[in-house]
């Protein structure tokens, strides 16, 4: 993927992308520069690597709503967990995890959600 890293800086001159493995997000501030960047993306994909982007999981939407990438949703001025991630976590939280579980919950906002963790286990 270091080669599609490449044509989305160089050759497309993006400033603002952000990959971790198969996941990418690109930010602007025009819906249509990201609107126009799709195809290429596509094109590229297919012809490099066989590869097409999932129907439902390309998302063109303002930073209020939010980027839901890695299990975390990114707002503007805080993190917080994604909803299924916090099921998730719930449902499989005991004495052994629990600490892996806390640690999870210190890169984002959730404070209360740590507390619940702690006294449910």
């Amino acid at each position: 993927m270091d080669a599609f890293d490449h044509f989305i800086k160089d050759e497309l001159r993006v400033k603002q992308y952000l990959r971790y493995t198969d996941d990418a997000v690109i930010l602007s501030n025009d819906s249509a520069e990201l609107r126009w960047l799709l195809p290429f993306i596509e094109q590229w994909l297919w012809s490099e690597r066989r590869l097409i982007l999932h129907p439902h999981k390309v998302e063109i939407r303002k930073l209020t709503q939010g980027i839901d990438f890695l299990g975390y949703v990114t707002l503007p001025h805080h993190r917080v967990l994604r909803t299924k991630t916090k099921r998730r976590m719930f449902k499989r939280v005991n004495s052994m995890n629990m600490p892996s579980y806390v640690g999870l919950l210190e890169h984002c906002d959730g404070y209360s959600l740590r507390y619940r963790v702690l006294v449910t286990t």
